[in-house]
């Protein structure tokens, strides 16, 4: 397992920012942030560490320790670049621009600089495809907010050596997150085929009549939902008995949405225009005031929820 002390995060954008973040949790790690435009990354992360701070988690004393060690580059021929043990890549999700960007870094890290690609939807194997040392190469999924969400999942390519493995699973445990071993490159992981499973089934019952969207979402938060974190799907099949979930699997599956496309309601919605938070509309309306809430109503319950603040 190798040891990592300068981490390199490429990409300044908010998930990059907080990537950012998470590395300097601990003090043997020094973090530097690469983009092709300026990015003041200090004001970022405090902008987006602000509520751990009026919430008393972290001090002021303790931020600025963390961000001492946080450092921004424009130039892909820096020392910080080339002297990098670990690179954690968070640009745009798009095939072509993730490839490029590992294609100049391999051209200037060292043989042996570990280099993973966060991602929710792409594959590492194929982000990695054209890269000379792909044993040295992982997807590590961090999840929104990333400075909150314990989660990374660590994913194998066809061509990850296990010692990249142990030394990103250290990596994380360090920075204070709860990795996760994807053993196979599969679309969605882990946990993003688990969450889409219940909203094709969310969507599907709000499509078909059965419920509308909040009674759906009511529904969710006020049973299985508020025990999801201390009671998991397969410790509550245990829980209950393999034998009446295979009863229950043998009588209600066969009703449940397995659609291979998208909804046709989700469909409708994105050719009316009606996106979210991003136009206003969706399943709900929004305004600006109640998408601020909802940013930071989920930031707090995060933290009430991890640090009891």
């Amino acid at each position: 397992m190798k040891t990592i002390k300068n981490v390199l995060v490429v990409g300044g954008g908010l998930m990059g920012k907080n990537i950012a973040y998470v590395a300097t949790a601990s003090k043997d790690h020094n973090v530097t942030v690469y983009d092709v435009k300026p990015v003041d990354v200090e004001a970022g992360i405090r902008q987006n560490t602000k509520q751990l701070v009026e919430a008393g988690v972290l001090s002021e004393d303790e931020l600025a320790e963390r961000l001492s060690r946080v450092s921004f580059t424009q130039d892909l021929e820096s020392d910080a670049v080339k002297n990098a043990d670990l690179v954690i890549e968070a640009v745009f999700e798009d095939m072509k621009l993730k490839q490029d960007t590992f294609a100049k870094l391999e051209a200037v890290c060292r043989e042996d600089c570990i280099f993973c690609t966060n991602t929710s939807v792409m594959s590492p194997t194929e982000i990695s495809k054209n890269l000379k040392h792909r044993e040295r190469f992982v997807g590590t999924h961090f999840w929104n907010p990333g400075h909150l969400i314990p989660l990374v999942e660590v994913v194998r390519t066809d061509a990850t050596n296990q010692e990249t493995v142990d030394t990103v699973m250290d990596f994380m445990t360090k920075a204070g997150k709860k990795p996760c071993l994807c053993n196979k490159d599969v679309p969605g992981f882990i946990a993003n085929r688990l969450q889409h499973a219940l909203w094709r089934e969310a969507i599907s019952i709000v499509e078909h009549g059965i419920a509308d969207a909040a009674t759906v979402d009511t529904a969710i938060k006020n049973s299985f939902g508020l025990r999801l974190p201390q009671l998991a799907p397969l410790e509550n099949s245990d829980m209950v008995g393999t034998d009446l979930t295979y009863n229950i699997h043998d009588y209600v599956l066969k009703s449940i949405e397995d659609s291979h496309e998208p909804s046709p309601l989700l469909t409708k919605m994105k050719e009316e225009g009606k996106m979210g938070f991003k136009s206003g509309e969706g399943f709900y309306k929004w305004t600006p005031e109640s998408i601020q809430k909802c940013n930071e109503d989920l930031n707090a319950y995060l933290i009430r929820m991890l640090y009891q603040k």
